[in-house]
């Protein structure tokens, strides 16, 4: 009974390992995808940040031009109300709005109305009046003095989409005197916005508070004057907040968006910032398929290496099995196995070994038999299988698996997986141990290299962005205790889409060794670290370096790089390969609001800066001026 319980314990440890391994590749596979979704998640809060910084500047640009229209109305106003309507204040007002509109590129047209509705610095050749346009209505019905701001309409004078901004001016008597108008261009804003790279497929529009469209880029012309007051932005009650992030399926040009939308505060203005989902999304994608290959490839491989080892399990339990029932058996089985397979005494000398010792350890089986079992133990790892032995000694344990490393007659040292079973006389006594040791040395190299793949970018040998994420993780923590200053350069090769087109991708590749080698030889101390961030970007992180520091290394590594004298025809400025850098420093014990990314972002905008500046140049991020106050130093 005592040999079928333990051969039934023994026969269920395949299943066990098979579990265990698709329990892994199960759990490596659902990591990375979480991963992958949480890295999605990450693109799309990003681009919910940067349209948000958009949607403030351009409604922060829209109030500004209308208070600049409205101090000029209100100029006009005070002198009507003064001068009164004579031709001849009219006249001089009519060449003063001349002379503003000609300064002012946004002002559209000024006009004064009279209490019918009449244009007075027209000429009057426009033949229509204004008294049925719903700005000259209110301004007639009401008493109040504040500014009017009109929905889009058409222009007398062009047929331009124009808004208008207008006030009331009265008669000495203090009863209605008419109107002083003043007008922005749909197609100025529009014109404005296209300054604003956002995306191919992008989108800024400026609505009126009930929905109508005042100005768009793209397509502005097309989309001008439409409403889209059916919207979900003008009807679900959740979105009537004065700012927030907006996914939606766009009405007018049916494209899936990720935007951002800001209330005017002080005018019924709604402003729109959008980027195209799918295009947000493609690189995501793109990297994220190329990252769960690898992941499918590692897990396929982990999946062999397990199927490999459960077959040598069976193989080894079956010799064990073996070994318990009858010695002979044992014998027989043992000299035909690959593995080495040893007889421990209580007195743990070897009592037996088999003839694959010689392959394993390098000693033939007559050298070892009657010296101590343990001898050869490398000494870090002696404790651990001594402490196995002495337990399946004192009975406390039938079996165990083991891995150590162990010394070899002709290679040095070599990596042993052993399985350890308790052999026992009639009388149930443990009388020994039977030891099932191989060499498992190639596996050890083969993970080794999958733990250096993991961390290390294949073409230029730098940590890989991984390695870099969890070192600037790791160091910002050290940085915070110890009160230091933490600093970052991003480096970026100029034109290198352009170099690849010129020489092809292999030259490409090994111009991105060449400057991960200039890169690599500015780490002089245990804590620098110079990574690839992704194509042609590198970073390199700087523990305990102020800015000054930052900025020396960073212009020794624009100077390298400068000076490798790598032929760029395309790279006009120089003519050779060069790199903008982008520097930023920060000291997270006192400056309590920034993070990780803040030092990420203040660097890549010193570098954006640096790019802007006309490139081959470092900027740190003290230097521009628009960058989060709570990084810099």
């Amino acid at each position: 009974m005592n040999v079928l319980a333990q051969r039934a314990g023994w026969s269920r440890l395949p299943l066990r390992a098979a579990a265990f391994v698709v329990l892994t590749c199960a759990t490596i596979l659902g990591v990375s995808g979480w991963r992958e979704w949480a890295a999605r998640d990450a693109v799309l809060k990003g681009a919910e940040t940067e349209m948000a910084n958009v949607a403030r500047s351009l409604t922060q640009h829209a109030e500004d031009s209308l208070d600049l229209l409205d101090s000029g109305v209100v100029g006009v106003v005070s002198r009507l109300e003064m001068d009164g309507t004579e031709p001849a204040t009219i006249a001089k007002l009519r060449n003063l709005l001349e002379v503003r509109k000609k300064a002012m590129e946004r002002v559209h047209s000024f006009a004064i109305i009279d209490d019918h509705g009449n244009w007075l610095t027209s000429p009057g050749t426009i033949g229509a009046t204004f008294s049925d346009d719903a700005f000259f209505r209110h301004h007639q019905l009401s008493p109040k003095r504040e500014p009017h701001f009109g929905r889009p309409v058409k222009s007398l004078i062009d047929g331009e989409w124009v808004v208008t901004l207008s006030r009331r001016f009265n008669k000495p008597d203090g009863s209605f005197g008419g109107v002083v108008l003043a007008t922005i261009s749909s197609k100025y804003l529009s014109h404005f916005y296209e300054q604003f790279e956002i995306g191919r497929n992008s989108s800024v529009a400026l609505t009126h508070g009930d929905g109508l469209i005042i100005a768009r880029n793209p397509s502005n012309e097309k989309y001008v004057g439409r409403s889209v007051a059916d919207a979900p932005l003008f009807r679900d009650a959740s979105l009537q907040r004065p700012s927030g992030a907006y996914h939606f399926k766009s009405p007018l040009d049916g494209a899936e968006r990720v935007s951002f939308f800001k209330r005017s505060g002080r005018y019924p203005l709604v402003l729109l910032a959008t980027v195209d989902r799918e295009e947000l999304l493609a690189p995501w994608r793109a990297a994220a398929i190329s990252r769960m290959l690898y992941v499918l490839a590692l897990v396929m491989l982990i999946a062999i290496i397990g199927a490999v080892l459960v077959r040598q399990l069976q193989r080894g339990q079956h010799m064990a099995a073996a070994l318990i029932e009858k010695e002979a058996h044992f014998r027989l089985l043992a000299e035909g196995s690959s593995d080495m397979v040893t007889r421990i005494g209580l007195d743990e000398r070897l009592r037996y070994v088999s003839p694959s010792s010689i392959r394993v350890v390098g000693w033939r089986a007559n050298q070892l038999i009657g010296t101590p079992a343990l001898a050869g133990i490398h000494a870090d790892d002696l404790p651990l299988v001594q402490a196995l032995v002495d337990a399946m000694k004192r009975g406390e344990k039938e079996e165990a698996r083991v891995t150590y490393r162990n010394s070899h007659r002709q290679n040095g040292e070599v990596w042993l997986e052993s399985t350890m079973r308790v052999t026992r006389k009639d009388n149930g006594r443990v009388d020994g141990v039977v030891a099932i040791s191989r060499d498992i040395t190639e596996q050890k190299k083969l993970e080794t290299k999958l733990e250096t793949l993991a961390i290390e970018d294949s073409l230029t040998g730098l940590a890989n962005r991984r390695r870099f994420d969890e070192r600037l993780n790791e160091e910002w923590a050290r940085a915070y205790r110890d009160r230091s200053t933490l600093g970052l350069l991003m480096i970026d090769v100029d034109r290198f889409k352009a170099y690849n087109d010129e020489y092809g991708h292999p030259a490409g590749d090994a111009c991105l060794r060449v400057v991960a080698q200039v890169i690599a030889a500015e780490v002089q101390r245990p804590g620098d670290l110079a990574a690839r961030y992704g194509g042609e970007e590198f970073a390199m992180l700087l523990p305990n370096t102020d800015a000054a520091g930052c900025a020396r290394i960073g212009e020794r590594i624009r100077k390298a790089i400068r000076a490798a004298g790598l032929v760029h025809t395309t790279n006009s400025a120089s003519g050779h390969v060069t790199a903008s850098l982008g520097g930023a420093t920060c000291r997270p014990a006192f400056e309590r609001t920034a993070g990780v990314g803040t030092l990420v972002e203040a660097a890549d905008q010193a570098l954006y800066a640096a790019k802007e500046a006309g490139r081959n140049r470092l900027m740190m991020s003290i230097e521009v001026t628009h960058l989060p106050k709570a990084v810099g130093e």
